[in-house]
């Protein structure tokens, strides 16, 4: 494991180099696919070394993080052409992957808790740096305190584990539950819930998108929301006695939670608003099935985990396109863009189904598996379930309809192609989001 840590420390140094953007983005593909054909097995720990260590939930994300990293830098040539402090850009991105695969990897409690949080750091950056506008300070600061107030009992939970234990291996931890200690479940699930994010503790995450730049958008919606169902696996080996007695609880939040954010996703007028809380909605299906314990549950937030990383992050680079084109994110001027740039249509229609879980997407086989396990656990959740996926539907169509449809704004008086990066950017993240439903063992038979 150590190999592929070390590749990314003899990164950094690249990144002051002059004329290299592309050069670490073509890098970072060649370290996606030779971290893909390293890996070997699927249902235990191989690459072992003192503190790191691999199993097919670590490969995923860690590949997942590899791949948005690739195309962040591939979405944000803005950055490179006016350059804005690419160098430095570049920097932040290498030093968050860093971050992301130490995440990932690491076998200690400790371990995993410090670089969850130094993951922080670089994305805070990447926001306050490359934002937009003069409220991304705001956003930061939400982002940052939600973050960090929900981590601290987090970090004493962990020192109360080591003092009973005198462990923090996730390895030998397996086979330990700890039985009836209410305090501690809620200190280590909580920042977890937050980072999701569960509804009611979910107010920095529109923030933190609607403010941040395409960068800082890809790697929130497709790796940063994922270290929460991340944790949340690790943490219910131990926690699963405490977990059937009061998971009702979250599990209830979520459902309700993730029909209310569809209802404000339908009456949102700013395109990134509108995905960003559509990331809350689907992440409140994850945590419901993720919070039964089944195994249905656990494979399929996985699958949706992914899914939702390759999806959502395509659409925020759509929406970056548009805006690149319109110099506005407001509906209310993106609209009818099918006569302004018709070859982009396609690709909004393509994700846009893939985010309302239509076949063939991975989405489709994460939602139906979250569906069977939720509605398994109990069957009044059917209800809420129905009207989840029925406006899950009904904002995707809107957001694909009143943005390629209608008369086109006026104040637009030309027509407009799409580059070659632009649609190598969104074949990209479709083609694995497709093409992994013909390899689901690697997201169902992994427990």
């Amino acid at each position: 494991m150590l190999k592929f840590v070390f590749m990314l420390i003899f990164m950094l140094p690249i990144s002051f180099l002059k004329s290299n953007y592309w050069t670490v983005q073509n890098l970072l593909f060649f370290f996606t696919f030779l971290f893909m054909i390293n890996f070997s097995s699927l249902n235990y720990f191989n690459y072992i070394s003192y503190y790191f260590g691999l199993d097919m939930i670590s490969f995923g994300l860690i590949l997942l993080s590899f791949w948005i990293c690739g195309l962040m830098l591939m979405a944000s040539e803005k950055v490179y052409l006016y350059n804005n402090y690419k160098n430095l850009f570049i920097f932040m991105i290498l030093f968050l992957l860093m971050m992301l695969v130490l995440t990932f990897s690491s076998m200690s409690v400790f371990m995993f808790y410090l670089f969850f949080e130094a993951s922080l750091i670089p994305t805070l950056f990447l926001i306050l740096g490359w934002g937009y506008q003069p409220e991304r300070l705001q956003a930061g600061v939400y982002l940052l305190f939600y973050t960090l107030l929900a981590s601290l009992p987090l970090l004493i939970g962990i020192f109360y584990i080591l003092e009973i234990n005198n462990t923090l291996s996730f390895n030998l931890l397996l086979n330990y539950v700890f039985m009836d200690l209410n305090l501690l479940y809620l200190s280590l699930i909580f920042a977890f819930l937050v980072k999701m994010p569960m509804f009611l503790v979910h107010l920095w995450l529109p923030k933190a998108h609607v403010e941040a730049p395409v960068s800082g958008s890809m790697i929130l919606a497709g790796i940063l929301l994922k270290l929460g169902g991340y944790g949340l696996l690790r943490m219910f080996s131990l926690l699963q006695m405490s977990g059937v007695k009061y998971n009702y609880w979250w599990i209830s939040i979520s459902l309700v939670g993730g029909v209310l954010i569809s209802l404000i996703c339908l009456r949102q007028t700013d395109l990134k608003a509108l995905i960003a809380y559509s990331s809350v909605a689907h992440m409140g299906i994850v945590l419901s099935g993720l919070l039964t314990l089944t195994y249905w549950g656990l494979t399929g937030s996985y699958a949706l985990m992914i899914a939702h990383g390759l999806c959502s992050s395509g659409l925020f680079c759509l929406a970056n396109i548009s805006y690149e084109r319109m110099g506005s994110r407001s509906l209310l001027i993106n609209k009818g863009l099918l006569n302004f740039m018709p070859t982009l249509s396609l690709w909004w229609f393509l994700l846009c189904s893939g985010n309302m879980a239509a076949p063939p997407s991975l989405n489709l086989l994460g939602e139906i598996s979250l569906l069977n396990s939720i509605v398994g656990w109990s069957w009044i959740t059917m209800i809420m379930l129905t009207f989840l996926s029925f406006f899950s539907a009904a904002y995707s169509l809107y957001l694909f309809a009143y943005s390629q449809h209608g008369k086109i704004y006026s104040g637009v008086h030309f027509f407009s192609v799409g580059s070659v990066r632009e649609f190598s950017l969104l074949m990209l993240h479709w083609l694995p989001l497709n093409l992994l439903i013909l390899k689901s063992s690697f997201c169902m038979l992994w427990i």
